[in-house]
């Protein structure tokens, strides 16, 4: 009888301490664990049952964009980057220093946060196994990437006068009719492994190098970085005015409405004389010889006559001074000055140009053009299409999304602003593109050389699309390609080779899209778009 109360009590004993155990386990290896893990003199985050696999990022056609390799010096993991030319975009990630990019953005999921990972991982941790990451897939296309990123740098003449050397700016190329971004380039750049490297060792002098560099090459330029804008704005004033009924394409302007000076309300608005002179010969001209021709002074009356109300409400429909709509945080455009809710007339006439008040990022021009190549009903912009786990089971999938539940301007409103972006490319400051290539790919746009005075080069734009049949205007372009060059000088001359090499090398290796015939030879005499060299 003492013999079995004796065995009683020993079971007791032995189940006293199991609990005891199990419950010391439970809380140094659960409730306290990220305490035990930050504690610089606790060894355990060195162990590689507790460096997390983080999960891997891909392009849309599973490129491998960045992953988790074992580290080179000491242990656990160290992440890896595949495509430089991503490195602004993908950011970078280093344990104990702030993430960038998707990596900062997606964090959740690439550190195994969320989802049926972030149970999976609890277990992991139990069984002193590394936590694993969810997967990412972009809307990127490298293949896009690679030829955007070899294309920005396509020669150039540089005279110093128009044309200026600059390896500083931005290109966004877009699926306009589902908002995907298929490449996204800023330039300068860094080398995101340096710079995980050294950080992973302590090492800051590469990344404090980057940082003090006058140029910039943490800046994500696309989506950060904002500039005035130049005469691509000349394309939100035309929507505005044409969806407002303030305008029409054939509206007649008066040599003195054409050129100027023009007043209202006693203020003198656009500037004195204009790049018209020297080859507009007959007046009257219309709304669509301004946009082919950039007349800044015909610009400064459509705007003030559309009236300020209404400009900024189109401005705002297309998320001009608010946060886009995007996977990653954008800085806000802005068309009213520092602590103002209105514009006088001749601050409204100058930024109805492009030039005043108006600062914009890539990406704000991005959706303007895509609102104009989707006819008229803007997508959300989008960077990522799927998460998953290690074993390609979709965690997330993000679908495309039309912002708003009405189109921002009419089907006919799109269609007229193509046709003025068709005359751009084909009569007017754009027409270099036709010069370049023998292929015809219909590429249409708006050029921007934007003012910046205090004797700098101004900053060279082009917004553009294609494929464009002149002929078939309901065929919508498949692609919208926005491209600047900070301090690069004249758009057309600037931009203009490099967005034609661009379309030219992704409609001859990557899409394969049917191209529109060639341009009628006449077309500029013949819509009144050229007056030199045509009959009277």
């Amino acid at each position: 009888m003492n013999t079995v109360a004796g065995i009683r009590k020993l079971a007791l004993f032995f189940i006293i301490l199991f609990v005891a155990l199990s419950a010391g386990l439970v809380y140094w290896q659960v409730i306290v664990a990220q305490q035990v893990q930050g504690n610089i003199h606790n060894a355990r985050p060195c162990l590689p049952d507790s460096a997390p696999v983080r999960g891997r990022i891909f392009d849309r056609n599973g490129i491998l964009l960045a992953e988790s390799l074992p580290a080179n010096v000491g242990c656990g993991y160290e992440r890896h980057y595949t495509e430089p030319s991503l490195a602004a975009l993908i950011g970078y990630y280093v344990p104990g220093y702030p993430a960038t990019g998707i990596e900062a953005q997606f964090n959740d999921y690439l550190s195994g946060q969320v989802g049926q990972t972030a149970l999976d991982n609890q277990m992991n941790k139990l069984l002193h196994r590394p936590p694993v990451g969810n997967d990412i897939y972009l809307t990127i296309d490298v293949r896009i990437q690679h030829i955007v990123d070899q294309d920005f740098d396509t020669p150039i003449t540089i005279d110093n006068k128009n044309t200026f050397a600059s390896n500083r700016g931005s290109v966004i190329v877009t699926d306009p009719h589902s908002g995907q971004i298929l490449a996204m380039l800023s330039r300068p750049s860094f080398d995101p492994n340096r710079l995980v490297t050294t950080l992973s060792t302590g090492d800051q002098s590469y990344f404090n190098q980057l940082d003090h560099d006058p140029d910039q090459p943490l800046v994500d330029r696309p989506i950060q970085s904002h500039y005035v804008p130049g005469s691509i704005y000349k394309t939100m004033t035309l929507l505005a005015a044409l969806d407002a009924q303030k305008t029409t394409l054939d509206q007649p302007f008066t040599q003195k409405q054409a050129i100027g000076p023009i007043q209202y309300n006693g203020q003198n608005i656009g500037p004195q004389g204009n790049n018209i002179e020297g080859y507009t010969i007959r007046f009257p001209v219309s709304t669509i010889y301004g946009y082919t021709h950039s007349d800044n002074i015909i610009f400064a009356q459509i705007g003030v006559n559309t009236g300020l109300e209404t400009w900024l409400d189109y401005n705002k429909r297309l998320y001009v001074g608010q946060q886009i709509p995007f996977d990653l945080p954008v800085t806000p455009s802005t068309v009213l000055p520092a602590g103002q809710d209105t514009l006088a007339d001749n601050q409204l006439a100058a930024n109805a140009f492009g030039q005043g008040t108006v600062v914009v990022t890539p990406m704000q021009m991005s959706l303007i053009d895509n609102v104009v190549a989707n006819d008229g009903q803007l997508m959300r912009p989008m960077l990522v299409m799927q998460a998953t786990d290690r074993n390609k089971n979709p965690i997330q999938t993000f679908s495309t999304q039309a912002l708003g539940s009405q189109p921002q301007v009419s089907s006919q409103t799109a269609t007229q602003v193509r046709q003025a972006m068709y005359g751009v490319v084909r009569c007017g400051s754009g027409s270099i593109i036709n010069q370049l290539f023998t292929s015809n790919d219909g590429i249409i746009g708006k050029t921007g050389t934007a003012e910046l005075g205090n004797g700098q080069p101004a900053h060279a734009w082009m917004i553009t699309q294609a494929p464009y049949n002149i002929n078939d205007p309901t065929q919508l372009p498949k692609l919208t390609i926005v491209a600047m060059k900070e301090n690069g000088g004249e758009g057309g001359s600037t931009i203009g080779p490099m967005v034609a090499a661009m379309y030219n090398d992704i409609f001859t290796n990557v899409m394969k899209v049917q191209l529109p015939p060639a341009p009628d030879a006449n077309y500029c005499c013949n819509a009144k778009l050229l007056q030199i060299g045509c009959p009277a």
